[in-house]
C-alpha cells in the first residue's frame, strides 16, 4: 500500500486553528454554539477545537460526542453484533448552532447519519459541519458539504483519506493511502 503524508503535527494544529477563527467570526458570541464530535476521530477534533476556540480568547463552547453506528445505513453490514459506543450530549442542543465535527467528508452518510442521530437528542436552531479533510465532492453520493475545512484533497476510488492522532496512540498526521492494483 502506497501511503502519502499531506499533514502533519503542525499542520493539523494550525488547520484547527484556521476553523476556530472561522466558527468564531461567523458566531462571534458563541453563545448558542456546541460542538459535537462524531465518534472516534470527529470526537477527538471537536475538543481540540473546543481548546481552539478558547486559546483564541472566545468563551468556550460545550463540546460532546455522537456515536452514529445504529443510524448508519449500512450498520447491517458492519456485522452481526456492531460495537455502539456511548454518546455524550451533557448539554441540551434545541435552539443551538450545533457544528458537527468529524476527520474526513467523503460521501456524506456518516453525516447523514450523525444528523438523524442528532435530531433524536432535541431540535438544533441550525446545524453546521466542520472537517480536517473534505475528498471533494466528486465521489459525493449525498448533497452535503462542510461550513469549515481544514483542507481539501481530491482522491481516486483506491485511494483513502485516513486521519491519524495522539489520543489514538498515534503521532499527529494525515495521510492519503492507495491500495495496491490487483
Amino acid at each position: 500500500m502506497k501511503k502519502r503524508v499531506i499533514l502533519k503535527q503542525e499542520e493539523i494544529a494550525e488547520r484547527i486553528r484556521r476553523i476556530a477563527g472561522d466558527i468564531l467570526e461567523r458566531n462571534p458570541s458563541m453563545e448558542d454554539v456546541v460542538l459535537v464530535g462524531i465518534r472516534t476521530g470527529g470526537a477527538y477534533l471537536a475538543h481540540r477545537l473546543q481548546e481552539a476556540i478558547a486559546g483564541a480568547g472566545a468563551p468556550r463552547p460545550p463540546a460532546g460526542v455522537l456515536d452514529i453506528t445504529l443510524y448508519r445505513d449500512d450498520w447491517t453490514r458492519i456485522g452481526a453484533t456492531p460495537i455502539v459506543g456511548k454518546t455524550e450530549l451533557p448539554f441540551p442542543i434545541d435552539d443551538k448552532t450545533v457544528i458537527l465535527v468529524d476527520d474526513v467528508l467523503f460521501t456524506g452518510r456518516t453525516v447523514r447519519a450523525a444528523m438523524d442521530a442528532l435530531i433524536d437528542y432535541g431540535r438544533p436552531r441550525k446545524i453546521e459541519l466542520a472537517i480536517l479533510a473534505d475528498r471533494g465532492d466528486k465521489d459525493r453520493e449525498l448533497p452535503i458539504m462542510a461550513n469549515y475545512v481544514g483542507g481539501v484533497w481530491r482522491t481516486s476510488p483506491r485511494e483513502t483519506i485516513n486521519v491519524y492522532l495522539r489520543e489514538e496512540g498515534y503521532e499527529d498526521h494525515v495521510t492519503i493511502e492507495e491500495k495496491e492494483a490487483a
